[in-house]
C-alpha cells in the first residue's frame, strides 16, 4: 500500500548547520497533478547538522538519505549525522580523482592561477560539461535512485555537498520521471542561488586578497545554479537518447510499472 504522506506544504525551517534544504512538494506535472509535500526533500550535506537540525529532520519520517558525495567530499566535510531509523545510501556521482587538482586549485590557488583555469568562460563550460557527464556516465546510479524511490525509500532526502549540482540533477531526473514540467524543475533548481541557500565558499586564504571581488567573480560560475547547466543535462538526454521517455526506459531501465509506482509514491491526485 502506498504510504500516506502530508498533502499540505511543510514550513521551511531555519536550519543552522544544513544549507539549501527544501521540500520539492507542490511542483506541477504536465497532466495536472503535483508533487506531494513531505515525500521528497533536497539539501546540502548533513555533516554539520546541529542537534536542533537533527531533531527537525527526525520529524520528517525519512526512510532514506541519498548522499551523492564522493570520498574526497567526505574527507573535507565529514560524514552525515546518523538519523534514527533512516537508511543512508551513498551513491557518488563524481570520481574523487576526477578534477582533484582543479578543486585543489579552487581552494588554494592565487589570483593568477584562478584566472588560468576559470577565466573567459572556462568555469561555466566546465560546469555544463559536468552536467552532461552526470547524465551520460551515471545512468546506473540514477537508475538505482529511481528504483529505490519506487520501492521503499519515500520519504527521501537527496543531497551532495552544496545540494546544487549532483543532488540538483538527481532531483531533476526524479521529477522528469513523474512528469513534472521542465519549467517547474528549473525554477526549483534555481532556488539554490538564494543567499541563505548558497554554498559557503571555502578557501585556504581567507584574507581580503584571497577572497577579493575578482576571486569571487572567477569562482561564481562554480557555485551558481545556472539554467544553462541544467539545460546542458537536458540536451545530453535528447542528443543521446532522443527523448526523455527513451532516456528513462533505455538509459535507466525504468519500466512503465516502475514509473507508475513512482507516481504513486511522489504525486498527489489520481
Amino acid at each position: 500500500m502506498t504510504q500516506q504522506l502530508p498533502r499540505v506544504p511543510s514550513t521551511e525551517p531555519e536550519l543552522t548547520g544544513v544549507r539549501n534544504f527544501r521540500d520539492v512538494g507542490g511542483l506541477p506535472t504536465v497532466d495536472g497533478r503535483q508533487v506531494r509535500y513531505g515525500a521528497l526533500y533536497r539539501s546540502g550535506h548533513l555533516a554539520n547538522a546541529t542537534a536542533s537540525d537533527a531533531a527537525f529532520l527526525a520529524t520528517l519520517g525519512l526512510r532514506t538519505v541519498f548522499d551523492f558525495r564522493n570520498s574526497a567530499d567526505m574527507r573535507l566535510e565529514g560524514p552525515d549525522i546518523d538519523l534514527p531509523g533512516v537508511r543512508n545510501l551513498n551513491l557518488p556521482l563524481s570520481d574523487p580523482a576526477d578534477g582533484a587538482d582543479f578543486w585543489l586549485m579552487v581552494r588554494e590557488g592565487d589570483l593568477d592561477q584562478l584566472r588560468s583555469i576559470l577565466a573567459d568562460g572556462r568555469a561555466a563550460d566546465r560546469m555544463a560539461e559536468s552536467y552532461r557527464t552526470m547524465i551520460t556516465g551515471r545512468t546506473g546510479e540514477h537508475s538505482r535512485v529511481l528504483h529505490a524511490l519506487a520501492e521503499d525509500s519515500v520519504p527521501a532526502l537527496m543531497h551532495c555537498a552544496a545540494g546544487k549540482d549532483r543532488a540538483g540533477l538527481s532531483i531533476a531526473v526524479s521529477l522528469l520521471a513523474v512528469g513534472v514540467e521542465r519549467e517547474a524543475i528549473e525554477a526549483d533548481y534555481l532556488k539554490s542561488n538564494e543567499p541563505h541557500r548558497r554554498y559557503l565558499v571555502r578557501r585556504r586564504d581567507n584574507s581580503p586578497a584571497g577572497m577579493s571581488a575578482e576571486v569571487m567573480e572567477l569562482l561564481n560560475p562554480l557555485f551558481d545554479a545556472r539554467a544553462a547547466y541544467l539545460n546542458a543535462a537536458f540536451d545530453a538526454i535528447e542528443q543521446t537518447w532522443g527523448t526523455t521517455e527513451r532516456y528513462l526506459t533505455d538509459g535507466l531501465g525504468v519500466s512503465p510499472e516502475t514509473r507508475a509506482r513512482l507516481r504513486e509514491r511522489l504525486l498527489d491526485g489520481a
